[in-house]
């Protein structure tokens, strides 16, 4: 079992001190289970005080003994609910803090009523971008894990160039893939932030499938097996010369890297090929593009016009009518992280640190989609590459 170095807790901790201090933040209360495992090392269930200066606080409700041995901080203590947290703050010399920043993005409105007529005098804000800009410069420590990630899901590829055939269907090979990942450490689990973002950590679609749109904030949809989560891989079964998308979030110790690929019995159609050579071509423009303090808008502004360029206006990024706004994503603890290669962030810039996917993309309704994802991150020798399948359209005999 890893558990994450205390000096890595500390560290993430006083980064979000400095933070709080520029804005004039007395305490942040942390309680989403992906931020709890990020600054604690764990998500046993409770509430991370964190002061402006001083110690952070983690007050655990279920389970202390287990949050003890996982958790690197040094205060790790018992507590049964919300009403506990001033006699403790006082125990350890915290005076009563008057602006407390919360995860009001994911934060359900009953929790943030509590605190509020806990602490009767404070005024509240979000700590979100706080947290999330703390959270996209990864360390060395996470970068390693995130390799070990990319290493997970070159096992599924490597499974699914062995067993896609005709007449297996999409839900048949998916199985085949998470068994694969799951025999390979991945928990079974991916986290994302937004509001009913259900996800599944392999996404397998072939032909006409892989063109249909669904809830889901992604370029690529696919039917899924009913109604109650109308996405992911269906019962559809795979013929001859189509594309068969393998979208696969690998995971390793609470960590993910993102790829896809497309595989094909047979050759697919010349437009499906021209069209994955163009996406090639943008990954490589990106590549090539990418410098630290660039604007994440500014990256996907040069992407999306070369896309439509190419004559892909209408099918970029999804169907039209259905298109996403975005070519990138963070990624780390959660699927949807900062940055965000994406349409309106022209005030945000790219760090030393920060990683991503990039999946350039192209739907073409009743035939199907075709593209490419790979999880880099910005380095001080500039951009790396974590996933490392071969990029190739695979044609299967």
């Amino acid at each position: 079992m890893r558990l994450t170095p205390a000096a890595e807790l500390e560290y993430r901790c006083k980064k979000l001190q400095d933070l709080m201090l520029l804005n004039s933040l007395d305490a942040v209360i942390i309680v989403q289970s992906a931020d709890l495992f990020y600054f604690t090392g764990t998500v046993q269930s409770g509430n991370l005080y964190v002061p402006s200066s001083g110690q952070p606080l983690y007050l655990v409700r279920k389970d202390q003994g287990r949050a003890r041995m996982e958790s690197g901080l040094k205060e790790v203590l018992p507590f049964t609910s919300v009403k506990d947290i001033p006699a403790i703050l006082s125990r350890f010399g915290y005076p009563e803090p008057k602006r407390i920043g919360l995860e009001l993005d994911v934060l359900p409105v009953n929790f943030f009523e509590r605190y509020r007529t806990l602490f009767t005098n404070a005024v509240f804000s979000d700590a979100a971008p706080l947290i999330r800009s703390v959270r996209m410069i990864k360390s060395h420590y996470e970068i390693h894990i995130m390799k070990d990630a990319a290493d997970q899901v070159d096992r599924v590829y490597q499974r699914a160039r062995e067993v896609i055939r005709v007449g297996m269907t999409d839900l048949d090979i998916a199985a085949e893939l998470e068994y694969t990942a799951r025999k390979n450490g991945h928990q079974g689990l991916v986290r994302m932030r937004g509001f009913n973002c259900d996800g599944c950590y392999g996404q397998v679609f072939s032909g006409v499938d892989s063109a249909v749109p669904a809830y889901a904030d992604t370029p690529l949809g696919g039917m899924g097996l009913n109604p109650s989560f109308g996405q992911g891989a269906g019962l559809k079964i795979i013929e001859p010369h189509e594309p068969v998308i393998i979208d696969f979030a690998g995971c390793v110790d609470g960590y993910l890297s993102d790829q896809t690929r497309v595989f094909s019995v047979g050759a697919p159609s010349d437009r499906l090929k021209k069209a994955y050579d163009d996406m090639l071509k943008i990954q490589a423009l990106m590549i090539r593009t990418v410098e630290v303090g660039m604007s994440w808008g500014g990256l996907y502004d040069v992407c999306l016009k070369s896309a439509i360029d190419m004559g892909y206006g209408d099918n970029f990024m999804g169907a039209k009518g259905a298109q996403v706004s975005f070519i990138g994503h963070g990624i780390g603890i959660e699927l949807d992280e900062y940055p965000f290669i994406a349409r309106g962030f022209s005030d945000m810039s790219l760090e030393v640190g920060m990683a991503f996917a990039f999946e350039p993309k192209v739907v073409f309704p009743g035939e199907g989609a075709i593209g490419i994802e790979n999880t880099f991150y910005l380095s001080n020798e500039g951009l790396k590459r974590l996933t490392h399948s071969s990029d190739e359209l695979v044609l299967l005999d």
